[in-house]
Order: structure tokens, then C-alpha cells, then sequence
């Protein structure tokens, strides 16, 4: 029994020691293009942001996906997960005055397991 207890934590662990690559990558995808990386992992009491860049005018709210299969990434990004991401960067903005003139968009990254970090930009728009 303390076999089966174990797997699923260690299922847990390997998912998240994915994730934290797939940050990494991203945000070097990102510095590629052309963006600096304001803050990784941003956690607030209404949400994380995985990464926050700027380039320019334009400030991009990240979220990273890492999935075996690209398509699965993209529909893995809930409207109910885009709402919190959504009300955590506007606290982000309201903690950050001096980045009020940017331009706010909503990124993702999408890691699959094979090949290159894909960056779509605009991804959504806020609701309401």
C-alpha cells in the first residue's frame, strides 16, 4: 500500500519538474524575441501568473502549457483559469503602477513534448 501512495507523488513531483522546465524554456523563447521577463510565477491570493514580459509598449500575462500533445496544451487553458489569471494581472498592474501605460495582452506558450516552445500571441481577451 505504501507503493501506491508513493507513485502518485512522485507522478506529482515529475509534473511539476516538467512544468518548471517548460517555464524555462518559454521565458527563453521569449528573451529570444526580443522580451524581458518581469517576474516568473507570480502568485497572488487571486492567482499565479507563469510569466510576465515586456517588450516595448506591449506587456504579455504568460501562461505556459507543457503537454505530451500540442492540441491538448491549447484547449488545457480554461475560461475558469483565464478569469484568475485575468484578476491576478490586473492586481499585478495595480502593484506595478509604472507599468500603466503598457499595452496588456494575454500570451501563451506551448511546450509539447516534441519540438520547439510554440508562442501564441493574443491568445484571449479579458471577459467583461
Amino acid at each position: 500500500m505504501a507503493e501506491t501512495t508513493r507513485r502518485p507523488a512522485e507522478a506529482r513531483r515529475k509534473a511539476y519538474g516538467r512544468g518548471l522546465w517548460a517555464e524555462s524554456a518559454a521565458a527563453w523563447l521569449l528573451r529570444l524575441k526580443g522580451y524581458r521577463i518581469l517576474a516568473r510565477r507570480w502568485r497572488s491570493p487571486l492567482g499565479e501568473i507563469d510569466l510576465v514580459a515586456r517588450r516595448g509598449r506591449t506587456l504579455a500575462f504568460v501562461e505556459v502549457k507543457r503537454r505530451d500533445a500540442r492540441g491538448l496544451a491549447l484547449d488545457a487553458v480554461t475560461p475558469k483559469q483565464r478569469q484568475r489569471i485575468e484578476r491576478a494581472a490586473l492586481l499585478f498592474l495595480q502593484r506595478n503602477r509604472g507599468l500603466a501605460e503598457c499595452e496588456v495582452r494575454f500570451d501563451l506558450v506551448v511546450v509539447a513534448a516534441l519540438g520547439r516552445p510554440q508562442h501564441i500571441v493574443d491568445a484571449w481577451r479579458p471577459s467583461g
